[in-house]
């Protein structure tokens, strides 16, 4: 999952992400409400935002309101000190999907995570199937048959982006974009090793990685090959 964790403090901002990225997730961080702004103009797949309303050059609650505006639905979890009554109102009624208070717990803010995501999705996604795999992206683990994988948390990114695509073509810069964060920008040689590692874990699971030359990769249940 690609996240964009807004903070202005930066020692929350770094263990938040370091949390982030220990669960398998790609995280960008914008340390201030205009950057935060640039970042939803180039249109990354954002798939939940994470954001502190008192940020320096623009307030978070000003940025909420023009993503609204805007008809950005990417579900906003609010991570702030203001914890008065009249503050939640405020910030749920200006489109938040959750609204958590500092000093908060990791673990509580990473369950509030997958749950706004859930619902995002309307809760029907939260396990994928093909051919002789399963994938629980509650607890972010992969069955070939009753047998767990142990896919490393790129491997499992990569699984994830293609079984919520399976039978169409990803191509190699969508892969890279998924599994990228502004810190990390993934060189093609890297995305064909996760590739070649990914194909090697399928053998035997009835899913084929398939090359589609010029185009990208395609996932689909079949004999292994490609």
């Amino acid at each position: 999952m690609r996240i964009l964790l807004v903070e202005d403090d930066l020692p929350i901002a770094e263990g938040l992400r370091h949390a982030l990225r220990r669960e398998g997730n790609s995280v960008d961080v914008a340390h201030d409400g205009l950057v935060a702004r640039e970042a939803l103009r180039q249109e990354a797949p954002y798939e939940v935002i994470i954001l502190d309303l008192g940020l320096p050059r623009l307030d978070g609650l000003t940025l909420l309101r023009e993503w609204r505006g805007r008809g950005i639905t990417t579900p906003v979890i609010i991570l702030t000190a203001r914890d008065e009554s009249g503050d939640r109102i405020q910030g749920l009624d200006s489109g938040a999907d959750d609204y958590v208070t500092k000093p908060f717990d990791v673990n509580e803010l990473l369950a509030r995570l997958r749950a706004v995501t859930r619902r995002s999705t309307g809760g029907a996604v939260n396990e994928l199937a093909l051919g002789g795999l399963r994938m629980d992206r509650t607890a972010r683990r992969v069955y070939a048959g009753d047998e767990e994988m142990g896919l490393s948390p790129r491997e499992y990114n990569l699984l994830e982006l293609l079984l919520t695509r399976a039978g169409k073509v990803v191509s190699k810069p969508q892969i890279q974009e998924h599994l990228s964060d502004w810190d990390t920008d993934l060189s093609d040689s890297a995305i064909d090793l996760y590739m070649h590692r990914l194909r090697k874990r399928l053998e035997g699971t009835g899913v084929q990685l398939r090359t589609i030359r010029g185009f990208g990769v395609m996932l689909q249940a079949g004999a292994a090959g490609g």
